[in-house]
C-alpha cells in the first residue's frame, strides 16, 4: 500500500537525488473544472430524484411520523412539568401516555355503545322520515309535475337487478373494512412512534444541535427550544379549547332536546381541533341536524353556540393561547388554508405553529441580518 499523503514533500533518500517511482501527487481538481461540475451536477440531480421517489412512495409513513412528532411535542410540556416536580422522566412519560390512553379508551368505551344505539335509532326511524316526506304536500305537488315517485321506483329496480351495482356495494363494504383496518394500524403506529419520540426527544435535540456549527450552536438551540415550546403549548391549548367547545355544545343540545347529543358532541370536539373554521363547521352541522326537532330548536342552538364562539374567540382562546403562538390573523387564515390543501386535517392542525415558527425564524435571523447591512 502506498503511504498516506499528508501534503508535504517526502523525505529524500540517502543519496538525495532520487524521486519517487510514480512522482509526487498533483493538485486537486478545481471545482470549476467542467468534468467535475458535470459529474457532481449529475450526482446531485440523481440524489434529488431518489429523494423524490422515496418521498412519493412513503407519503403515508411521513404523515404518521409528522403526526407522532406533533403529539410528542404536545405531551412534552406535561412531561417537563412532571420533571420539575422531581418525577423521573421515564415515569413522567408513562404517566402522561397512560392518562392520554385512559382518556381516549374511556371516551370511546362510552361513545361506541351510544353511537351503535343512536345509529340503530336512525336506521329504525329512517323509513318513517321517508314516508312522512313522501306523504307531504310538497312532495305530492312535485310528484304530480315531474313523476318523481315512478322515476325513483324505476331506478331502484334497475339498481337491484344490476349485478355490477351489487358487486360495487360488496366492494365498497370490503373497501370500508380495509380503510378501518388501515386506520387502526396507523393509529397504533402513531402511538408507538409518539412514545419513542417522547422518550428520545432530549437526545434528538442534542444531536440536532450538534449539526450546527459550534459558533452558532447556542443560538440554534435557543430558537429550536422556543419553537418546540410553542408547538407543545399550542397542542395543549387547542385540546382545551376543543373540550370546552364540545362541553358547551353538549350542554346546549341536552337542554334544547336535540337528538344524538353525545354523537354530535364527538363530532364537535373533532372539528374544533381545526383552527379558525372548525368551530364554524361544527355549528353548521349541528344546526342542520337540530332542524329535525323544528326550527325553534335549531334557532336556539345556533344563537347560543355562535354566541359562545364569539366569547371563545375574544376571551377564552387569547388567554389559553397567549403563551403558545402569536400569529397575525391574515397569516393564520392563509396558513390553515394552505396546510389543509396540502395535508388535509393534519396540515390544518400544524399550520399555525408552523407559521409561528417561520415568523420567528424570519424575525430572528433574516431581519436581524438585514438590519446589520
Amino acid at each position: 500500500m502506498p503511504p498516506e499523503y499528508t501534503g508535504q514533500a517526502p523525505e529524500a533518500d540517502h543519496d538525495g537525488d532520487e524521486e519517487p517511482q510514480f512522482g509526487h501527487p498533483g493538485p486537486r481538481m478545481s471545482p470549476q473544472h467542467p468534468l467535475y461540475m458535470g459529474f457532481m451536477g449529475t450526482v446531485g440531480v440523481g440524489l434529488a430524484l431518489l429523494v423524490y421517489w422515496i418521498g412519493s412512495h412513503t407519503t403515508q409513513l411521513l404523515l404518521w411520523i409528522v403526526a407522532a412528532l406533533f403529539i410528542a411535542l404536545g405531551l412534552e410540556p406535561v412531561v417537563g412539568w412532571l420533571e420539575n416536580r422531581k418525577i423521573p422522566r421515564p415515569a413522567g412519560i408513562l404517566v402522561s401516555v397512560a392518562v392520554l390512553m385512559g382518556a381516549v379508551v374511556g371516551f370511546f368505551a362510552t361513545l361506541i355503545p351510544t353511537i351503535v344505539e343512536q345509529v340503530s335509532e336512525i336506521v329504525r326511524q329512517a323509513p318513517d322520515w321517508v314516508r312522512n316526506f313522501m306523504d307531504s304536500d310538497f312532495f305530492r305537488s312535485v310528484d304530480d309535475q315531474f313523476g318523481v315517485r315512478d322515476r325513483i321506483t324505476e331506478e331502484l329496480n334497475k339498481f337491484v337487478n344490476d349485478p355490477a351495482a351489487m358487486g360495487g356495494i360488496f366492494g365498497g363494504v370490503l373497501g370500508f373494512g380495509s380503510t378501518v383496518a388501515n386506520s387502526l394500524f396507523g393509529a397504533l403506529i402513531v402511538l408507538v412512534l409518539s412514545l419513542y419520540f417522547l422518550a428520545a426527544l432530549p437526545a434528538m435535540k442534542k444531536w440536532g444541535y450538534r449539526l450546527a456549527p459550534r459558533s452558532r450552536r447556542k443560538r440554534v438551540a435557543a430558537l429550536s427550544e422556543e419553537i418546540t415550546r410553542s408547538v407543545g403549548n399550542y397542542v395543549i391549548g387547542q385540546a382545551c379549547v376543543a373540550l370546552l367547545n364540545a362541553t358547551f355544545a353538549f350542554v346546549v343540545m341536552s337542554i334544547v332536546g336535540i337528538p344524538f347529543a353525545l354523537l354530535l358532541a364527538f363530532v364537535v370536539v373533532l372539528l374544533a381541533f381545526i383552527p379558525l373554521v372548525g368551530g364554524m363547521i361544527a355549528g353548521i352541522v349541528v344546526t342542520l341536524v337540530s332542524l329535525t326537532e323544528g326550527w325553534q330548536a335549531a334557532a336556539i342552538y345556533a344563537i347560543c353556540y355562535f354566541a359562545y364562539l364569539q366569547f371563545e374567540a375574544y376571551f377564552i382562546s387569547p388567554r389559553i393561547m397567549q403563551k403558545a403562538v402569536a400569529v397575525p390573523g391574515a397569516v393564520a387564515v392563509i396558513s390553515v388554508i394552505a396546510g389543509g390543501s396540502l395535508l388535509g386535517v393534519l396540515g390544518a392542525l400544524i399550520a399555525i405553529p408552523t407559521a409561528a415558527a417561520v415568523l420567528l425564524l424570519v424575525r430572528e435571523i433574516y431581519i436581524v441580518r438585514q438590519d446589520q447591512h
